[in-house]
């Protein structure tokens, strides 16, 4: 942490904002932005150079808890404003989101390092939640209960929880925002916010455009600073009544724990290990496609990115050549420069964790048909990589995240083979198939252990969808009526009417 939050190192690429008031270096807190009281900050970095984009104010846990006092207070009002005011502070957000379109996808790539053509399209992705649940807000519903009493009539409402933490990851930093903000929003809930101290600029340029789209004050909070002392002070708050998390599974099972003496509802979306499962029947060139969107969005820093790829042998080595020569053909670069596909990693941690991958399956007997080292645009960018026949017994990248542009491909011979291999792991978010055979489609849906799988595409996700995994990927759902759902408790009304 920096003593000066207040420095102001200027990255030439900002010049290009066109609304300066969208580089936000203060926490949100009560319709104000806040400083922390010692005056402590930290740096972020553009992880494509380096350079300094702006010193964050980093708040303390007596400042934390001076935003779930603001939540709580702001919460009496917003639960009571009809469905319909809700909905129209939301739809003016999606508004305002969708016209800073250009300058939210600067300010990602500028903290995230992804290629800018990524960042817009994830602003896109996030706007449609607040469009989204700007719809849903008007359609929390009551039901009637056939009664099974005499003269009694029975009724269920769907009331808002309270407070909610929500807490989300560097790699989506605004998608992730919205997709947990604007579902408890729409349910009459006020939100506490932590983002990654790696990108927190978009969620503060977030904040700036809900509060002129009219959040009121206290009702949309965003606590920049360390991680651990912030949630935990949001875990420990029986005022909290939930807490929203997207991250790793380890984190995940901290808020847990930690949620645990105050009974938090918990929504969590944590780690992946996808599976690929491409059979003898694909098309080829379709196959890899597919392999390479699944794979190397996000220069593979994604949890939905396919980890394990599992090819049928009579079309094995043809996918494999098919498929280096595809990888070779991605530019890696600088995100602001228009043409890259393949952007840095966040930091050097998963640089050192993705050359430990490499090296443990070249140990193993892997062949690297390209890529497997740093590339030269810098310290943090990896080349797009391929190994191929990888043991999933014993390979490090067969049973870990990887977080990073490697792919790794193992052959299969038969259907029940390679559904046992694919759901041999605790993780359980999504799975992808590629067959032409309708059968197969429907067996391989019922027969992985996943909470998603997608069959012959890679795009599944958006605001009408249930996301979300099973086993240790996940709890709850977000997207969809459930989202929205799971941010409200269930009141039973019995009225006699004799």
């Amino acid at each position: 942490m920096s003593a000066h939050f207040a420095r102001t190192n200027h990255h030439d690429a900002l010049d290009r904002l066109a609304d300066r008031r969208l580089r936000r270096a203060l926490a949100y807190v009560d319709g104000h932005w806040t400083a922390s009281e010692a005056a402590e900050s930290f740096e972020v970095t553009d992880p494509a150079t380096g350079a300094t984009v702006a010193f964050v104010a980093a708040l303390d846990a007596g400042q934390t808890t001076k935003a779930i006092d603001a939540a709580s207070r702001a919460f009496p009002a917003w639960r009571s404003a009809l469905p319909q005011e809700r909905s129209r502070v939301l739809r003016k957000w999606f508004d305002l989101i969708v016209a800073a379109k250009d300058d939210l996808a600067l300010l990602m790539t500028l903290e995230q390092g992804k290629p800018l053509k990524e960042s817009l399209g994830e602003i896109d992705y996030a706007a449609s939640f607040v469009e989204w649940y700007a719809e849903e807000a008007k359609r929390l519903n009551a039901e009637s209960v056939t009664s099974h009493l005499p003269n009694a009539e029975m009724t269920v409402r769907r009331e808002p929880l309270g407070v909610v933490g929500v807490v989300t990851p560097w790699n989506f930093p605004s998608a992730m925002l919205t997709r947990k903000a604007a579902a408890a929003l729409a349910a009459g809930c006020t939100i506490v916010a932590h983002p990654s101290s790696e990108t927190p600029l978009s969620a503060l340029a977030l904040a700036e455009l809900g509060e002129r789209a009219g959040l009121p004050a206290g009702v949309f909070n965003v606590v920049t600073g360390d991680a651990r002392t912030i949630v935990g002070a949001m875990c420990a708050d029986t005022r909290v009544r939930a807490m929203s998390f997207t991250g790793s599974t380890e984190v995940g099972r901290q808020i847990a724990a930690q949620s645990a003496p105050t009974m938090k509802r918990l929504v969590m979306e944590l780690g992946g290990h996808a599976p690929l499962i491409v059979f003898d029947d694909a098309d080829v060139d379709k196959a890899v496609t597919i392999a390479l969107d699944a794979k190397f969005v996000t220069s593979g820093q994604d949890c939905l990115a396919a980890n394990r790829i599992y090819v049928q042998r009579p079309i094995y080595e043809r996918f494999c050549a098919a498929f280096a020569r595809r990888i070779e053909s991605l530019r890696t670069g600088n995100g602001l420069s228009g043409d890259a596909d393949i952007g840095p990693l966040m930091h050097e941690r998963a640089v050192k964790k993705v050359e430990e991958q490499v090296a443990d399956a070249l140990a193993r007997g892997a062949r690297c048909l390209t890529g497997g080292k740093r590339h030269a645009a810098g310290q943090l960018f990896f080349q797009p990589t391929l190994l191929v026949d990888v043991t999933d017994d014993d390979a490090l990248i067969m049973h870990e995240e990887t977080f990073g542009p490697v792919a790794a491909v193992t052959p299969f011979d038969d259907e029940a083979e390679v559904v046992t291999r694919a759901n041999a792991t605790e993780y359980g978010l999504v799975a992808y198939v590629v067959t032409e055979s309708g059968a197969r489609q429907a067996r391989m849906g019922r027969a992985l252990d996943y909470g998603m799988v997608a069959i012959n595409r890679v795009k599944i996700t958006g605001a009408p969808i249930p996301f979300g995994g099973v086993k240790q990927s996940g709890i709850g759902r977000e997207g969809s009526r459930h989202g929205l759902e799971a941010f409200t408790d269930l009141k039973y009304l019995c009225l006699d009417v004799a």
